[in-house]
């Protein structure tokens, strides 16, 4: 049996919706792969966003393109602007046609609803995998790891 290192994560669920948060949440699940686990922090509003981004390390942002008043890409973009190393964002799409939208914002990725579990946890997890290598979120000066 193979012997690897779990690493632990925190992901933000941002939807003023809390039905879509659990279609989010449970389309990761607690263990997107075997070597990641995941642990998530939820809001409903940009300012409840801005305060976890402050108070805790938040590794990755899933956010709801659909959510209203702010949008999620958005809010991708604003935290890109606002925050020297802001984690990296992924933006769930009601349309494939607005990932142009999500490219312009500089968001890192997106998954179109309704959302596959599949694919949900290998783009999670290759967010995170790439953080963990030192991966610099699109948009952002950020720093380079030496």
């Amino acid at each position: 049996m193979s012997e690897y290192t779990v690493s632990e994560y925190t992901v933000l669920l941002y939807s003023d919706d809390a039905a879509v948060r659990d279609r989010i949440r449970l389309a990761i699940g607690p263990r997107p792969a075997a070597d990641l686990k995941v642990e998530f922090a939820e809001a409903s509003t940009w300012e409840e966003c801005r305060r976890l981004l402050d108070e805790y390390e938040i590794d990755l942002m899933m956010l709801d393109g659909e959510a209203t008043p702010a949008g999620g890409i958005g809010i991708a973009r604003q935290t890109k602007d606002e925050y020297l190393n802001p984690p990296p964002t992924c933006v769930v799409i009601a349309r494939a046609a607005d990932r142009w939208l999500a490219a312009y914002a500089q968001v890192d990725a997106t998954i179109v609803a309704p959302l596959d579990p599949v694919t949900t946890g290998q783009t999670v997890a290759g967010l995170l995998r790439a953080r963990r290598a030192g991966a610099i979120p699109l948009g952002t000066l950020g720093t380079i790891p030496r």
